[in-house]
Order: structure tokens, then sequence, then C-alpha cells
């Protein structure tokens, strides 16, 4: 019951790399950016022992669909989260959002009406101002990225990543997460994500964030370089009926950096009967 992707989806965004594993209520994964499903993949074996997971590459990442004319902006990805729900005929699954998965699941469930039944929220993009410096040079500047040799992409897109891990993660994962973004539709749809990055459609669910219909959890990696510990507790008073908890010493992908840890909090989360 490892992770692995042997289904694809059509979506009105290309075709989707998906797999499922385990027995039991539907838990639904969803990731971020710059990321794909393999950043979960240390825990849904043990998630898979007491759920059936779920777990798909957003569009543009990972093994989907990559194409020169794709649009995989956050408004296109809710959309994309609802109809992954309707392919799997999943009425009110838990779902555990990593990153822009925050802001991918908070519009499928505040903007196109999908219901969860619990919903965990850990490090994510989730409300403004959101990027940083590099993040908005970058999408300024795309075309002059988009011609860097081979090599340097690398370089960069490794220095990202790495900007983003506080504690460290297995030498294999890093290289899996570094993989889909080196082939030549790779290169384009990395720096497509910079391009297509708008506040707007975090902007139009933050008024929303009190109509959450569901028990809420938010998990925070304390040392997250990207998104610091302060957003999460802002949005946690934007959130006042979920719970908080913060995990020591971790950075942006407490899931490949402490994941027993992350899967403490999440069995005591799910197993409360409250």
């Amino acid at each position: 019951m490892s992770w692995k992707l042997d289904e694809i989806v059509p979506t009105s965004a290309g075709r989707v790399a998906a797999g499922r594993a385990g027995i039991g209520p539907d838990l639904v994964l969803a990731h971020g950016w710059p990321w794909s499903s393999f950043s979960w993949h240390r825990i849904i074996p043990a998630l898979a022992g007491h759920y059936r997971v779920h777990w798909y590459d957003m569009p543009g990442y990972g093994r989907s669909e990559k194409s020169a004319t794709q649009r995989t902006s956050l408004d296109v990805q809710g959309q994309v989260f609802a109809e992954m729900l309707a392919h799997w005929r999943l009425e009110s699954p838990v779902v555990i959002a990593h990153d822009f998965g925050g802001a991918t699941t908070l519009r499928a469930h505040l903007l196109h009406g999908c219901d969860y039944g619990r919903y965990v929220l850990m490090n994510v993009v989730a409300m403004r101002p959101w990027g940083s410096e590099f993040f908005d040079h970058v999408g300024r500047h795309v075309d002059a990225f988009l011609g860097l040799p081979p090599h340097i992409h690398r370089a960069v897109v490794e220095a990202y990543i790495k900007g983003a891990i506080a504690n460290g993660i297995e030498p294999g994962d890093f290289k899996t997460l570094v993989e889909p973004w080196l082939g030549e539709a790779g290169r384009q749809s990395f720096y497509r994500q910079f391009a297509q990055a708008d506040e707007r459609y975090t902007a139009e669910v933050e008024p929303m964030f009190g109509d959450i219909r569901c028990s809420v959890a938010i998990i925070w990696g304390e040392d997250d370089p990207w998104i610091p510990l302060e957003r999460g507790r802002a949005l946690h008073r934007l959130i006042p009926q979920a719970s908080f908890d913060t995990l020591a010493g971790v950075g942006h992908l407490p899931q490949l950096e402490a994941p027993d840890r992350v899967l403490a909090r999440l069995n005591a989360f799910l197993s409360d009967k409250g």
C-alpha cells in the first residue's frame, strides 16, 4: 500500500496521474508547489492502514500533463480538485492539504461546494501576501529564465527546493522532487507556475474562512523558511474554530522532514470523536 501513480484521469486542465490505496473511510491528499503527490509517499502507507487514500499530481506537476498552452493557476486547480472528487465519487472525504494545496482545496470547498468530513491545513498558502522576492522576480522575467542552459536550470530548481527545508530529507526524496522539472516540458511548466501565480485567487476566499463547514486542524512547521509561523497563526485567527499545532525544528515540508510526527498529529485529530 505504497505511493504509485497507476491511473490517468482526464480533467478540464489536461490528463492527471493519480493513485489510490487502502480500505476504509475516504481520505484525499492535496500537494503544493513545486511538489507532487510523491511528497506524501512517507505517510501514505500508514494512512492506508486505516483509510482509502486518494492522491494525484496536479495538472502541470509531477507526472501529470504539462503543455505550453495549459493554465494551472489556483482557480484551475480548485476546479480540478472538485473534478477529482467527482471522478472518485467522494462526498465528504477527509482532506489533508499542503502549501498551494491549501488554496486549491479551500476554493473547492468554499466556491465549488465540495464537502469534507475533516480538514487538515499544513503549512498552506491560503492568504495574502504570498511568494518570496525570488518568486516575484521570476514571475516578472519568465522568458529570461526559460532560456537558461539545462545545468543552470537544474541548479535553480535544486536551490529553490532546498530553500524550503529546515530539517533535511532523504537524498532520494530530494532527487525525486526535482526530477519532474528537468525535462523540456517540466522546465517550461516550472516557470509557467511563477507566471500564472496571482494573489486574487486567495483574496477571493479569505473573507469566507469562517464559512468552512467541517472540523479543521492547522499544522505548521515552526521553522518554515517560506511561510513563517506567524502566517499560520494569522490563518488560525481567521479560522478560530480550528485547532492549531506546531512542529519544532521543521520547515516547509513536514511530511518529508518529520513524517512520524506528522502522522502522530494527524492520528490525534482524525481519531478525535469531538
